[in-house]
């Protein structure tokens, strides 16, 4: 019992996280019970079926608050479907240990790219133009719903980091278009898992904890996300993904634990560091805003 408790706990801040930075859900509660002892397949699979929840309630806050963009959810729904029920039915029979660190130089890459972006604004206010085209959204929905299941998690880190890269959409409508599109995604993971490990395989227990946490945390994420300027959630979003990914590829390389702690450590005082900065420039930018606003016309 307490470790359903624990479990619950685990899945409302995962969902919190996700919700308002559109990734983590996934990988924070995929690494919690792999350190518990789960297989894989099994992990990967509970939380699929948690997710099938908190996306839907996660989906539908974002879309009451004006977060979703539903051209891209649209075109992102089945190709995320059929790779993550792909991918899940793969993973019952296969070791995705060789493909992490692939992936994890992949999202850190991708992760720099969005934290410079959004630092290098300086005073100017961030803008976004058009939509991403179908012929970018498919590739990528296909291949974040195939390293999701594989992964335990993957929608929110290449969906969130490729979207927010291409300066298409502001990051709410990222966020909230991704963690929509992550129900369908869900589905198709979880229907993957039925079918390799059965019933059976699936540990139901772990996955109503972790969806009774995340559908409290899901609407509280959903407002968060419509509050925080798109510069900050911008910088929180890319130093989450240098985070995760930095401490992925040095375990994976087989570094040693104080090197991955310390390498951490730095990591999360830049992140805040690069979160403040933001926030002062967010501020900055508003005045500027405002104090144009009062000057008077000249005709």
């Amino acid at each position: 019992m307490r470790k359903l408790i624990v479990l619950g706990v685990v899945g409302l801040i995962a969902q919190l996280i996700d919700g308002s930075l559109g990734m983590a859900y996934g990988v924070t509660s995929s690494t919690l019970l792999l350190a518990a002892g789960v297989a894989p397949a099994a992990a990967s699979a509970a939380v699929h079926f948690s997710e099938i929840g908190t996306s839907l309630v996660s989906g539908a806050s974002h879309h009451k608050l004006g977060n979703v963009d539903w051209r891209t959810v649209s075109i992102l729904a089945v190709p995320g479907f059929v790779g993550a029920f792909a991918g899940a039915t793969l993973l019952s029979n296969m070791d995705a240990a060789v493909a992490k660190p692939i992936v994890a130089i992949i999202l850190l890459s991708l992760g720099f790219y969005v934290v410079y972006r959004f630092l290098r604004l300086g005073g100017a206010r961030p803008t976004f133009k058009g939509h991403p085209s179908a012929a970018f959204l498919a590739p990528m929905g296909l291949v974040a719903g195939t390293l999701d299941a594989v992964g335990g998690g993957g929608w929110g880190p290449v969906g969130t980091t490729s979207l927010l890269s291409s300066g298409r959409l502001e990051p709410r409508k990222v966020v909230g278009s991704i963690d929509t599109s992550e129900f369908v995604v869900a589905v198709g993971g979880s229907l993957g898992f039925l079918l390799g490990l059965g019933a059976a395989g699936i540990n139901w227990g772990y996955a109503g904890a972790l969806l009774a946490g995340g559908v409290i945390a899901a609407p509280v994420a959903a407002w968060l996300v419509k509050k925080l300027p798109a510069r900050v959630l911008g910088t929180a979003a890319g130093g989450l993904i240098i985070l995760t990914n930095s401490k992925t590829l040095l375990d994976s390389i087989g570094a040693p634990g104080v090197a991955t702690a310390v390498t951490a450590a730095v990591i999360f005082v830049l992140w805040v560091s690069a979160i403040v900065w933001a926030v002062k420039q967010e501020r900055l930018s508003k005045a500027a805003l405002a104090e144009e606003e009062l000057q008077p016309t000249t005709a």
